[in-house]
């Protein structure tokens, strides 16, 4: 098995089908492909996030960080919200991608959540988040 974190994108013109539709009738499909997901056993965390409008930037292209309100120059495509998946493969991943209840114009990227076991075990830093890992019940 292996973690995938399906990433949900957004553009303006899909944020503005998305308000045109009854927030029930998004719960309910959501719900239901979330609750195939929790039954199937693959379902690790899910969460969506507030609009880009509250969102703040840190921009590191200069010499030091700068601050702005968000959301980014340029709203093409915006993070919207994420699944995290334990699948036993990468098509697995973009099977259940294909099933979720998405507005026409988003997209999905997969991408597969790296383990702490794929870095170096002998690095100090990496010892440490075992560690804390293994105390929080995460490994």
């Amino acid at each position: 098995m292996a973690k995938y974190m399906l990433i949900m994108r957004a553009t303006d013109e899909s944020f503005a089908k998305f308000e045109n539709i009854d927030f029930n009738e998004i719960l309910e499909a959501m719900g239901k492909f979330n609750d195939e997901l929790i039954r199937a056993g693959v379902l690790l965390a899910a969460e969506g996030l507030e609009d880009a409008k509250e969102s703040v930037v840190v921009d590191f292209t200069g010499d030091t960080p700068v601050v702005t309100d968000g959301p980014y120059g340029e709203t093409k495509e915006l993070f919207a919200g994420y699944y995290i998946l334990d699948v036993a493969s990468k098509q697995e991943a973009i099977e259940w991608a294909k099933r979720a209840p998405m507005t026409a114009g988003t997209k999905t990227e997969i991408r597969r959540v790296t383990s702490i076991d794929e870095f170096p075990q002998d690095n100090e830093w990496i010892q440490k988040e075992r560690a804390w890992r293994e105390q929080t019940g995460q490994l």
